[in-house]
Order: structure tokens, then C-alpha cells, then sequence
């Protein structure tokens, strides 16, 4: 407490202080350093009020209460404003002061030449943010020189900085300021060549990536640092294979849809992995759309915990909705995801809410109590393999588990309810996109006679969502292997976690009712040589290090994903990455009556009748596909008005349990 006044009164000492030399400097500017000695006198008199008036504004304004050593440019704002509205009221009572001269000669005594006043301005403002620039730059100083004692023992590692742009100037700010890390920024490597020679941050601007094995020779470089929070998948490609043949070690800050704050530090730099070089441009959002449409909403999340569902939890409390509310059944995942957000978001009201779908007296207590704007529906069982095997549970999931959920949502008026689907809805072979299918039918039908806006969102595979290809190749690898593909030629179509929830949102919020919106999932994948780039990234060779083998398409699998319907016109959006089809809904009471028959088979176990039950409401599913014939590949189409332009739809729901 005493060292606390101790150093507030010093700092207030200071303060006085520089703003005194800085009125003194400015009648000694003012008058060419000659001062009469009736100037003096004027100076001498008005020197106590002008500096104590400037010193009560920047108190009054709360610049004095900014702490020293993290001043900012933002602080720096805060005393120009304070030091100019202290000096405008000056050259205000200097107007006065002169109108009442020739009535009171003393009154020059108080008044401030206006010369004087305008030099005090700019010498006060540069006194007052020097002094505590000053400090900050000192501290620094100190804490650097602290750091690089205990750290002396280990060599700093020359790294190159792949990207001059604004994210690359984050991380080269970081790196000079944390010796720590044992980096030392060698220069910028960036393909605008009119950077090149250009020094940021102290740092240059070296030369093009065609450059970096010569320039990675010259400098006796080590790693790279590609530091583009926006650059696509083939151009990580690139610059990875650059870098591999330079013999150079290539790390990665992370992409666009991981900032979702917007900052970048080391502690968040990691090795280039598979997701990287599937990245794909960024998804520009309707902000103003969806502050309009989430923000003071009270929005609720089904299957909160999932993948999919705790990524669109997380991109909701972003737009501040009044209340956020996560529904899950699954404990753990929603403790995880509650104590995630309320840390990230201490100021939002965010709820978890235990509670089954299938739970029609809990969900109405919670309809009830809350009242739900909009209704995100992530809650699904998604593993194709797994379903296949428990048959009854994907109908009383995916199907009641829906209807339950949209008739409650109808109930209590909701505004709008987004179900989050699956392209394994379109022509399915499997039990979970089926049953996907059936949820998607029942809630266009459920769109005719209710005042709730009721849209789905189909996308396909989501890249690290539990279950998923890319976790258990990762896993068959740090196992040395064989890592098991089902079949040579099986191609999916990936998207991140988060630019699925950016874009699930986004078309939300676009759709009208009944619309069954799709997202372009770009160019397909080829499942085998997704295995060889992890292979590769884990510094190993496939085949030689780590065995391939093929096992068959599994129960229920396709080896090709579609898009949407011939039914289904799919027409262009304002979203580049958006289309919207349009079927004709079934008639609510035939849905209604088929989902009731339906239910009389969730506690079933054989396959057979459960798809032979499924294909009444879905009569477009397929056979399975086998390891000898798969389904013919769809014809690649374009989604436009009259369906030329390939569009797809993601692999997603959360399940209750959530992914």
C-alpha cells in the first residue's frame, strides 16, 4: 500500500514536471528566448494555474490512471485529447482575458498568448507521452537483458519469416521481445518484390520463396516460419515443399478460422500439419446479417459438446447473444465447453443444460424457462460404421431425437431452427444417412405449418472432428503403422471445424423457410493421398517407413459423396460459398405417420429391417457399396440455377453425445 502511494505520487511529481518545462520551453519558443521582464512576470504568474488546469483535464479524462510500462498508441490518443481540450479552453480564456485589459490591467497576468498556447500544446502532449514511452521502453530493455541471462546457455535458433504482412509483423514484435523462445529472425521472406530491402520491425525483407534455399544457405538458416494467417492449402504445399528441399524444418502460425480473436502469438506457432495444406480461402461473413440475427438472442446449441456443436457455441458468444444456452447430454463434454466459454466470455450469460433430446418433459422446461430465439440442432449420432452396427439407436437419435426437438421448437414459437445435416443425406447408402435424410424431410414438412423458420445445413467431412480419418491415421502412425485406407479411390470433401460452424451460421441466417442449403466443400480429396501427406508430415515414407494397406469400404460407406438431388434445384446465394436447394416437402401427416411407424423400430438390431424400414421415407437409398463394385462416381455438375456447379454438403451433425 505505502510503495503503491509512494509511486503514484512520483508519477504524479513527473507529470507536473513536464508539463512545467514544457510551458516554460514554450514562452521561452514563443519569444525567441528573450524574455522582458514584464513576460516574465506574466509567465511567472500563470504558470501554477495552466500547468495544474492541463494536469486536473488528464486526471479528469483517466490518462493518469493508465499504467507506464504498457502504454500504447491507444493511451498515447487518450493524453493528445486531454492535453488539446486543456489548451483549447486556454486560447479560450485568453480571448476573455484580453476583452478585459484595457477595464483591469491585471488581468494580463492570466492570460496566455496564443502563441505560447499552440507551442504548449505540442511540447505538453510529447512531454507527457515521452516521459512514460520512455518507461515502457526501458522496462523492455530490462526484462530482455533478465531473459537472456537465464537463457544465455542455449543458442537462438535463425528462423526465416515466410509472409511480410500483418500477421508476420506480430510475430517478428514477439520474437524481439521474448529471447526466451531462442528464435532469432533471420529476415522476411515475401513474394511482393516491392518489399524486398524493406525493413520492418528491424527485421529485412530478403527475398521471393524461390529464394529460401539460397537465402537459407547464406544465413545458415534452420526453420521457417510461415506466417500468412490466411494462405490457402496449395500455397502451404508450396512453400512446405520449399522448405523440405532447402532442409529447412517449416512451422505455421494458425489459419484465419482459429483466430477467432483476432491475435497471434508463438505460443500458438506448431509444425505445418494436413489440415494446413487443406486450407482453403477464408470465409467472408455478413457480419452485420448476423449480429441481427444472434446478437441480444437468447440462442441454443443442442449437442453443445461436439465438434461441430462447441465450434458453433464458440463463434455465437463472439456476437454477444443475450443468452447462450448448451444443450448436452454428455457431462463431460459439456463441462469442457462451459468452462471453456464462461473463461473466454466472463461478462456473457452462458448456461449448460444436461438434458437428452429425447427428454420431451426436460426440453419444455427449458423452452419455457428461456425461450429460445434460434435453435442450432448439432445433436446427431454422425459414424457411419458405428450406426450400421447399432441400428435403432441412429432412429432414436437422428430421427425422434429431431422431431422431438422441431415439435418443441414449434411449440414455443421459435424463431428460426437449424438442423445441421450430412451430404451422406443425398442418395444414402448408410443407416446415418438415412435417418439424416428423414430429419431433413420432417422439418421442410414441419416449414407449412408453423410460424418457426426451419432450414438445414448439409456440409461433408469435418477435418479433426472426433471418429474422424485424420485422428486415426495419426494415431495408426505414432503406432508405426500399417495405416488402413478402405479403398484406393475413395475421395471426401473436408472443410475445418471452424469455417463449417462460420458458414452453418451464416447460412442460417440467410435461409428462408424449408430451405435446404448446401455448402461448397471445394475439390475432393483422395483418401490415399491424404495417408501419404500425414505419413510424409511425421518425417517418414509411406510404404517404406509406415505400411499402407487397403481394408474395404465399410458398412454403410460410399466411396464417392454427392451434393444434392436431381429433385433439388440448387441455386446460387449471395454467399459465394452457399447454394440452396429446394424439394417439394411431403405432406406433414404422411411424414408424421411414417415417422411413427418408424419408431416402432429403435430398439432393433438387424440391419436388414431397419434399412428396409428407412427406405419407405427414403425410397432414393442406395445399396451398400462393395470392395469389387462401387456406386458409379456422380457426374461432376455445377450449382447454379439449373444445377451446373459442384457444391457439397458437409459430414457434421455433433451427436447428442455430441462428435
Amino acid at each position: 500500500m505505502v510503495n503503491r502511494i509512494v509511486n503514484r505520487a512520483a508519477q504524479s511529481f513527473i507529470d507536473l514536471a513536464a508539463l512545467s518545462i514544457a510551458f516554460w520551453l514554450a514562452f521561452l519558443a514563443r519569444f525567441e528566448f528573450e524574455l522582458t521582464l514584464q513576460i516574465a512576470k506574466r509567465a511567472f504568474f500563470a504558470w501554477p494555474y495552466v500547468v495544474l488546469f492541463q494536469y486536473v483535464v488528464l486526471t479528469a479524462s483517466g490518462a493518469t490512471r493508465f499504467a507506464w510500462r504498457y502504454v500504447g498508441l491507444r493511451e498515447i490518443t487518450r493524453f493528445f485529447s486531454a492535453i488539446a481540450c486543456a489548451n483549447l479552453c486556454l486560447g479560450g480564456v485568453r480571448l476573455i482575458g484580453g476583452l478585459l485589459v484595457p477595464h483591469q490591467p491585471y488581468a494580463q497576468y492570466v492570460i496566455v498568448p496564443y502563441g505560447v498556447i499552440i507551442i504548449n500544446l505540442t511540447l505538453a502532449f510529447m512531454a507527457i507521452a515521452g516521459v512514460r514511452i520512455l518507461r515502457r521502453l526501458v522496462a523492455e530493455h530490462l526484462e530482455t537483458n533478465r531473459r537472456r541471462k537465464h537463457t544465455a546457455a542455449t543458442p537462438d535458433i535463425p528462423t526465416l519469416l515466410i509472409g511480410a504482412g500483418q500477421a508476420g509483423l506480430m510475430v517478428a514484435k514477439e520474437i524481439l521481445s521474448r529471447p526466451e523462445l531462442h528464435l532469432r529472425a533471420v529476415g522476411f521472406i515475401d513474394d511482393d518484390r516491392a518489399k524486398i530491402g524493406s525493413v520492418l520491425h528491424g527485421i529485412e525483407v530478403l527475398g521471393t520463396s524461390a529464394e529460401i534455399p539460397t537465402i537459407a544457405e547464406e544465413k545458415q538458416v534452420h526453420q521457417a516460419i510461415i506466417t500468412i494467417a490466411n494462405a490457402p492449402g496449395q500455397a502451404i504445399r508450396r512453400l512446405a515443399a520449399i522448405c523440405d528441399d532447402a532442409n529447412i524444418k517449416v512451422k505455421i502460425i494458425p489459419g484465419i478460422y482459429e483466430l477467432i480473436d483476432g491475435s497471434v502469438n508463438l505460443n500458438r506457432i506448431r509444425d505445418v500439419s494436413v489440415e494446413d495444406l487443406l486450407r482453403r480461402e477464408a470465409v467472408e461473413l455478413d457480419k452485420e446479417l448476423l449480429q441481427s440475427f444472434l446478437t441480444h438472442k437468447t440462442v441454443l446449441v443442442s449437442g453443445a459438446g461436439g465438434s461441430i456443436g462447441s465450434e458453433i457455441c464458440r463463434q455465437i458468444a463472439a456476437f454477444e447473444p443475450q443468452h447462450l444456452l448448451l444443450l448436452e447430454r454428455a457431462e463431460f463434454f459439456l463441462y469442457a465447453i462451459h468452462a471453456e466459454l464462461t473463461h473466454k466470455h466472463p461478462d456473457l450469460s452462458i448456461v449448460p443444460i444436461l438434458c437428452d433430446i429425447n427428454d420431451t418433459q426436460r426440453l419444455q422446461q427449458v423452452f419455457a424457462k428461456y425461450q429460445p430465439h434460434v435453435v442450432f440442432h448439432a445433436a446427431a449420432h454422425k459414424h457411419v460404421p458405428m450406426m450400421e452396427l447399432n441400428p435403432g439407436e441412429a432412429i432414436h437419435n437422428n430421427v425422434l431425437g429431431t422431431k422431438n426437438l422441431a415439435d418443441t421448437a414449434r411449440d414455443f414459437s421459435v424463431n428460426t431452427f437449424v438442423l445441421v445435416s450430412t451430404d451422406k443425406a443425398v442418395n444414402p447408402t448408410s443407416i446415418m444417412g438415412a435417418t439424416k435424410r428423414v430429419a431433413e424431410r420432417y422439418i421442410q414438412a414441419l416449414a407449412e405449418h408453423a410460424t418457426t423458420k426451419f432450414c438445414a445445413v448439409r456440409f461433408g467431412n469435418v477435418m479433426g472432428s472426433t471418429g474422424s480419418v485424420i485422428p486415426k491415421f495419426r494415431e495408426q502412425i505414432q503406432a508405426g503403422g500399417p495405416v488402413t485406407v478402405t479403398h484406393p479411390e475413395m475421395l471426401r470433401y473436408f472443410m475445418t471445424i471452424p469455417e463449417a460452424s462460420q458458414l452453418v451460421m451464416q447460412a442460417a441466417a440467410m435461409g428462408n423457410d424449408g430451405d435446404i442449403l448446401v455448402l461448397d466443400m471445394g475439390e475432393p480429396v483422395k483418401i490415399l493421398d491424404l495417408a501419404h501427406d500425414l505419413i510424409r508430415l511425421s518425417g517418414l515414407e509411406p510404404d517404406i517407413d509406415i505400411p499402407i494397406v487397403f481394408s474395404g469400404p465399410r458398412p454403410g460407406e460410399k466411396l464417392f459423396e454427392e451434393f444434392g438431388f436431381d429433385a433439388e434445384k440448387m441455386d446460387k446465394t449471395k454467399h459465394p460459398k452457399i447454394y440452396v436447394g429446394k424439394s417439394a416437402p411431403p405432406p406433414y401427416d404422411i411424414i408424421n405417420a411414417q415417422i411413427q411407424t418408424l419408431a416402432n423400430f429403435q430398439h432393433h438390431c438387424q440391419r436388414e429391417e431397419v434399412r428396409q424400414a428407412l427406405k419407405v421415407i427414403v425410397p432414393e437409398m442406395q445399396p451398400e457399396t462393395t470392395a469389387d463394385g462401387p456406386a458409379p462416381r456422380p457426374k461432376r455438375r455445377s450449382l447454379t440455377a439449373s444445377a451446373t456447379k459442384r457444391t457439397t454438403a458437409r459430414d457434421a451433425p455433433a451427436s447428442n453425445r455430441s462428435s
